[in-house]
């Protein structure tokens, strides 16, 4: 390893412990990107080490206290303890979180991809403050001056940081979402995009080149479903929106949902499935909250409350009428 590369990492380490320590101007932040954008191995040098140091923070080896980012810890070892980090980074080209909750990996662009395993839950906290939950199955890109963030499965919730002069901006599929001050929820599956707002404003476009431009305004309450060749907007009761929120605290709301859809939600957090045999049981309805990965007590409540029959086979549970 060359003594370069060594400085590198060495200076990478002093903005990183500059940043956390606070307090962090905006014009600290533009000497940073400064630093990073002199060269390549400038941002491989801090995106390495930036990507193993929350790692580390969010596995719970170094955890956070009032001190700064290594509390007690970090301010007890001082200048000891940061070469033992710097070798972490160096191999730190995909992470693995404890149990498969989350990975991330740096392409060469310098953004960061993070993914969650089925049943998974991990928040990211970006440079500016704004906060990214996904939820189960879900992977995001993220730029590397972290304002946009590419979803391309699952669902996130978002609590962006408002700053005029530099728009946050998700793109999903073939539409964009921007941000006015916000907190919103994206969800993504096949054939259509889900948008729900909390809080401030947003503006969905559509960008594909082959079909035709969409644009809408949404304020809170507003749910936007968006396909290829169409873009609507409906109005939802707070307690209804709220209820999408469930998975942040580890549950799954169902008001008067079908047996079918509540059954789908379940599937995207277990790996054991839930298959309903016929269509008398799909459209039977149910009510409640329930843990979102213990399917057998919903099972369970569902041959009390339903009157249906249940199977296991193993990696699948059947319902029947």
């Amino acid at each position: 390893m060359s003594d370069n590369t060594e400085a590198l990492r060495a200076e990478a380490a002093e903005w990183l412990a500059r940043r956390d320590r606070g307090p962090w101007s905006p014009a600290d932040q533009a000497a940073l990107d400064a630093w990073i954008a002199q060269s390549w191995a400038h941002a491989t040098a801090f995106w390495r080490l930036d990507a193993a140091w929350g790692r580390a923070d969010r596995l719970g080896a170094m955890r956070r206290a009032p001190e700064g980012r290594f509390g007690r810890l970090g301010a007890t070892m001082g200048g000891r303890f940061l070469p033992v980090l710097m070798r972490a980074a160096a191999a730190c080209f995909v992470i693995a979180a404890v149990g498969g909750a989350v990975f991330y990996s740096l392409p060469p662009s310098g953004e960061r991809s993070y993914e969650t395993t089925v049943g998974g839950h991990e928040t990211l906290t970006l440079g500016d403050g704004t906060k990214v939950e996904l939820n189960t199955d879900t992977r995001v890109r993220v730029s590397q001056d972290r304002r946009k963030v590419w979803l391309e499965r699952g669902e996130a919730y978002f609590d962006v940081v408002h700053d005029a002069a530099r728009p946050f901006v998700v793109m999903v599929g073939d539409h964009r979402v921007t941000d006015l001050g916000t907190k919103f929820l994206v969800r993504q599956n096949a054939s259509r995009v889900e948008v729900s707002l909390f809080e401030g404003r947003a503006k969905l476009d559509s960008v594909a080149d082959w079909a035709p431009h969409r644009s809408a305004m949404l304020v809170p309450g507003d749910m936007a479903v968006a396909t290829t060749n169409s873009m609507s907007v409906t109005k939802k009761p707070e307690k209804i929106l709220t209820s999408e929120l469930g998975w942040r605290r580890g549950v799954l709301v169902f008001r008067h949902a079908s047996l079918a859809e509540a059954a789908a939600e379940f599937n995207r957090y277990n790996r054991r499935k839930l298959v309903i045999e016929d269509a008398a049981a799909a459209r039977l309805t149910i009510d409640g909250t329930f843990q979102a990965d213990n399917i057998e007590d919903f099972t369970r409540l569902a041959q009390l409350v339903l009157g249906v029959r249940t199977e296991n086979r193993g990696s699948e549970i059947a319902i029947m009428r």
